[in-house]
């Protein structure tokens, strides 16, 4: 059942949840603006702590699945010439070009992200397009596919060291799978802890994990030196000519190396654009190469290494440091995913993208800390599947990158729109810059969709079961808002029929919450039918959500004075905020309007939907719909009304 309520909420009946603007932040373990006032070093190495970690764990395998699928088995010279180039010039190309000098220019006041870009689009077309909101809604659910499946593979692929361990490789072998196992559990069982306390830390670990991948990239570059020549895009030509279609098939695992590229776009708003461009040109790129040449050149001069190149290039004496080293990162690689799918959802519920769902807050002082109780056990318990299907971090690679491609093109195709529209550059320039990366992006796409037989059919699937449920909701609450209005007296109306009949008057304050503050509230309706009272101070409130990130205090109330006995207040949110009602009725004195929030009645309604195979949707999605709306987390506890103040009045309607 779902509440009159404001349109924030995400389960009320309401045309103001416009998804116009969320930012899909893999990384939101920082409070928003979190740049404002701190050092440029400490942002810097910030965002190399949470923004890098996905890319930066690749080397663990991208080198190895990449050389695997090669003619020959990967041993031949320019097999590790030829995926060495490809993999630079993939980190050139998509990473450096498209989203740290291209895409980050394109943000929603200092926010960015896939659906930041699709708030631009629609606000260039001034208007609401649904085939760019269609767009969003592919790139939010895309990223929950991809962020079941990167937990399981970096941490099986850091664990899966322990094989390779010095002297207790077959002891350790059958351990491998339950301690990443273990270690994964944990890490999802922590979360209501929040990450607050230990944030600090990854940004030193992760500045230390890079700066390992380079120190043993130039330990071992020596031991073939003409690796460097790996740096021209001709060998990666070549070998892509030399191996035919097989050629073709590598590319999915070259991909592998640029997953974790959009977060550098995601994460704008936590780091600015400054210190991420900074860290990946001046630290994080260099560190990435280095490794990837000396992986190379190990190859090169000891092809028995083809089989698991990252681990072979580890001294023995420092195994276990850098054994111990790639776990922690692979956590916190791992921990940016689970903590941007919290992000996401808030934001998706924000705009009606969802229904609502319990937030917890983790932090006081940190906005970003937030806890989804019901992802986080969706995302536990799908890595641990995957886990039990997959095996071993080679299984799951064949599995991985297919979302991540999906959600690049729609970045390509919104950024067409941004630069014809917003930058108003001509029709040749748009397409020309949208050509260019939409053919490296459909190369990709393609690659991958040859793993689907493999594994990638699952995060495809799981993403088009969550952009069923998105349009399942969107296109449900816009019928039955609809319905509401069209069933619905004007407020005006009803005040003019009050005056005729005037009900008898109850002392105190009553707040009808609404999402149409234009027509008369059910709940309001159906206290004047049943209890016959009008309360001597009425409120129709009602909640927004604009397409902009956060909206100023001073811009977070307006109240307009019907007559002497009601007024109109809206509440606007940004969507990276969380509604807190009492807490802005409390503004409302600074313009005059003032009453005890605890002698004060909030009426709801409620409405029981019932299925109709007559109209609006077909009646499979109809009993969809109804699911969600009866599994919404309760609109007193989201809206952080106090419960002992509310009186909720139902009725029932048919969509």
């Amino acid at each position: 059942m779902a509440g009159d309520t404001p349109g924030a909420n995400g389960s009320s009946p309401s045309p103001a949840p416009t998804p116009t603007g969320v930012e899909i932040s893999k990384h939101g373990m920082m409070g928003p603006h979190a740049h404002e006032g701190e050092g440029f070093f400490a942002l810097a190495l910030g965002a190399v702590g949470v923004v890098f970690g996905d890319i930066g764990t690749s080397p663990l395998y991208a080198m190895r699945e990449a050389l695997a699928h090669s003619k020959g088995g990967g041993t031949a010279e320019l097999a590790v010439l030829g995926v060495i180039s490809l993999v630079f010039w993939a980190l050139i190309l998509i990473v450096t070009v498209k989203y740290v000098m291209f895409l980050m220019r394109a943000d929603n006041k200092g926010e960015g992200g896939t659906l930041a870009l699709m708030a631009l689009a629609q606000h260039a077309l001034g208007k609401r397009s649904t085939w760019i909101f269609f767009l969003g809604v592919c790139g939010a659910s895309l990223f929950y596919g991809d962020g079941i499946i990167t937990p399981a593979v970096s941490v099986l692929s850091a664990v899966e060291g322990l094989k390779d361990a010095p002297g207790l490789g077959r002891v350790m072998a059958p351990l491998v799978l339950p301690i990443a196992a273990v270690i994964l559990v944990a890490l999802f069982m922590v979360q209501s802890k929040g990450t607050a306390s230990v944030a600090k830390f990854f940004g030193p670990i992760m500045a230390a994990w890079f700066l390992t991948l380079a120190g043993l990239g130039v330990y071992h570059i020596t031991d073939d030196l003409s690796i460097v020549r790996a740096l021209s895009p001709h060998y990666g030509v070549a070998f892509l000519i030399d191996n035919g279609i097989l050629g073709f098939v590598i590319l999915g695992s070259v991909f592998l190396a640029v997953t974790g590229a959009e977060a550098l776009y995601a994460d704008m708003g936590h780091f600015g654009k400054k210190p991420i461009r900074a860290a990946w040109l001046w630290f994080a790129l260099p560190c990435l190469t280095l490794n990837y040449l000396g992986q190379g050149a190990l190859v090169l001069s000891h092809p028995e290494a083809h089989k698991n190149p990252f681990f072979a290039m580890i001294p023995e004496i420092a195994y276990w440091p850098v054994l111990i080293l790639a776990a922690a990162a692979t956590v916190i690689a791992s921990q940016a995913v689970i903590t941007g799918a919290f992000s996401l959802t808030q934001q998706a519920v924000q705009l009606g993208l969802l229904p609502r769902i319990d937030i917890k807050r983790t932090s006081e002082t940190q906005a970003g800390q937030i806890f989804v109780p019901q992802v986080n056990t969706f995302l536990m318990v799908g890595v641990l599947i995957l886990l039990v299907m997959f095996r071993t971090s080679s299984n799951l690679a064949a599995a991985y990158g297919i979302a991540v491609t999906g959600a690049m093109f729609v970045d390509t195709l919104l950024a067409f729109v941004i630069l014809r529209y917003m930058w108003k550059r001509p029709v040749w320039q748009a397409l020309a810059v949208a050509v260019g990366f939409g053919a490296i992006d459909v190369v990709f796409i393609s690659s991958n969709l040859l793993k689907i037989p493999q594994g990638a059919w699952m995060p495809l699937v799981l993403g088009g079961g969550l952009v069923l449920i998105m349009w399942t909701w969107s296109k449900g609450t816009q019928i039955l808002f609809d319905k509401t209005r069209r069933d619905s007296i004007p407020l005006n109306d009803l005040i003019e029929m009050l005056k005729a009949r005037p009900p008898h008057r109850a002392p105190g304050t009553a707040i009808f919450l609404t999402s149409d503050p234009q027509v008369a509230p059910v709940a309001l309706m159906h206290n004047l039918k049943h209890n016959k009272v009008l309360h001597e101070k009425n409120v129709i409130l009602s909640v927004t959500t604009s397409d902009a990130p956060r909206v100023p205090e001073g811009e977070r109330i307006q109240i307009e004075t019907v007559n002497e006995d009601f007024k109109r207040v809206v509440l606007n949110y940004g969507f990276m905020e969380t509604p807190n009602v009492p807490k802005a009725l409390g503004l409302c004195r600074r313009q005059g309007l003032k009453f005890d929030i605890m002698s004060t009645s909030f009426f709801l309604g409620r409405r029981s939907v019932v299925p109709s195979a007559t109209s609006g949707m077909p009646l499979w999605q109809d009993h969809l719909f109804i699911y969600l709306m009866r599994n919404a987390a309760n609109p007193t506890d989201f809206f952080h009304i106090p419960p002992g103040r509310v009186v909720e009045l139902g009725t029932q309607v048919t969509v």
